[in-house]
């Protein structure tokens, strides 16, 4: 009986090459899959960074929300991050929720009482905020206005502390009933005490008013 001829040498290397090239190349891409993931980043990511390129924008660095006071009021979170219903559809735009401005310009008082007043708008929500920095050393009073289509008006109390930082002050959220320039907002700061004179008052559409 004749033996079975063995295959030669070179084709049994090459068996053997391919099957170790298949298993690296399964191996290199079972590594690769976990590192492009964790490359990757949660989605939400690009939207927190985004957010409050609006503030910035008006040239109030990190402001932050003071607590509202008065019949009309609730307190706020973070201005960086205006609250919106979660049944309602924000307009995106890249990342994070796009906010339109319409802002007066910045004014500032002879006290050091410095601010400037916008009406925002995002979605379906319309509101007013101030953003200020109290040098007086003292507290004071804002009171901020939102006047709307039809004769519509949300007014708000903040306390302005003395920490000579920027601040804000906002009113509650609305529905829009317009578009953003047929609201006006006004913010008039003065002392705490109430018996003193009015020290600044600045709007979303002021062009010349200058504080007091």
């Amino acid at each position: 009986m004749r033996r079975a001829r063995r295959p030669d040498p070179p084709s049994i290397f090459r068996c053997m090459n391919l099957r170790l090239l298949a298993l690296g190349g399964a191996v290199a891409g079972a590594i690769a899959l976990p590192l492009a993931m964790a490359s990757a980043g949660p989605v939400g990511d690009g939207g927190r960074a985004a957010e409050g390129t609006v503030t910035r924008a008006l040239g109030m660095s990190d402001p932050r929300a003071t607590r509202v006071r008065g019949p009309d009021a609730g307190e706020r979170a973070d201005p960086e991050t205006p609250s919106v219903a979660p049944s309602r559809s924000p307009l995106l735009l890249g990342l994070g929720l796009a906010t339109a401005a319409r802002c007066g310009p910045e004014l500032t008082s002879r006290d050091g009482v410095e601010a400037q007043t916008c009406v925002l708008s995002q979605g379906e929500d319309t509101w007013a905020r101030t953003y200020y920095r109290n040098a007086t050393g003292r507290s004071l009073d804002a009171s901020l206005s939102l006047m709307g289509p039809a004769g519509r008006t949300v007014r708000t109390s903040c306390a302005v502390g003395a920490e000579d930082e920027p601040r804000s002050c906002e009113t509650p959220h609305e529905r829009s009933r317009g578009n953003l320039p047929a609201y006006t907002a006004v913010a008039e700061i003065s002392r705490a005490s109430g018996d003193g004179p009015l020290l600044l008052r600045t709007g979303s559409n002021f062009r010349t008013d200058k504080g007091s």
